[in-house]
Order: C-alpha cells, then sequence, then structure tokens
C-alpha cells in the first residue's frame, strides 16, 4: 500500500475554486483503479495550505492514474491556482 501526500498552496482568491475543484473530482479519483482513499486537508493556521492524502494499492496503480486524462485535467486546474510549487511525497508504512 503506498501513501501518497500533496502540499499546495494556493492564492487566496483561488481557495473555493480550488474546493469545488477537488469536491467535483473526488469521487472520480476514487474510482480509479487502485485508489483506496483520497481526501482533502487544509491546515488549521494558513488556510492557504492544503494536502491531499491518498491510499494507493502498489505503485502502479498510482502511476497509471497519473498518466491518466483525469489526473491531466484536475491538475492543469489544480495548478494554475498555486501561489507556491507544490510538494510530493509517495509513502511505505515502516510500522
Amino acid at each position: 500500500m503506498i501513501k501518497r501526500i500533496v502540499k499546495m498552496k494556493f492564492k487566496e482568491t483561488d481557495i473555493n475554486d480550488f474546493k469545488t475543484i477537488f469536491s467535483n473530482n473526488q469521487a472520480k479519483i476514487l474510482a480509479t483503479k487502485g485508489c483506496k482513499h483520497v481526501e482533502l486537508l487544509q491546515d488549521i493556521n494558513n488556510p492557504q495550505l492544503f494536502f491531499t492524502f491518498s491510499l494507493w494499492q502498489s505503485e502502479d496503480d498510482l502511476n497509471q492514474y497519473r498518466n491518466s486524462d483525469l489526473f491531466k485535467q484536475v491538475w492543469q486546474n489544480t495548478k494554475a491556482k498555486f501561489e507556491t510549487k507544490a510538494e510530493a511525497w509517495s509513502l511505505n508504512q515502516v510500522h
């Protein structure tokens, strides 16, 4: 199981637009082969800072999603709203 965390900081004026993008696509992402969970988190002290947390059956499943038309569309719309470049980590649970 792969745990994926993506950190994103948005322009203040685009926060609600991003929340709408995520809300409109969350079920589609979850329906992707190998996706077991996906959620959106917002920093309690900095409302511009968001994280997505997702669980993937395998790295291959994650990579297939990252190469999909769905990802390309969502990411293109999302990254246009960034204040700073996103950071991402793919992790394995150790214990």
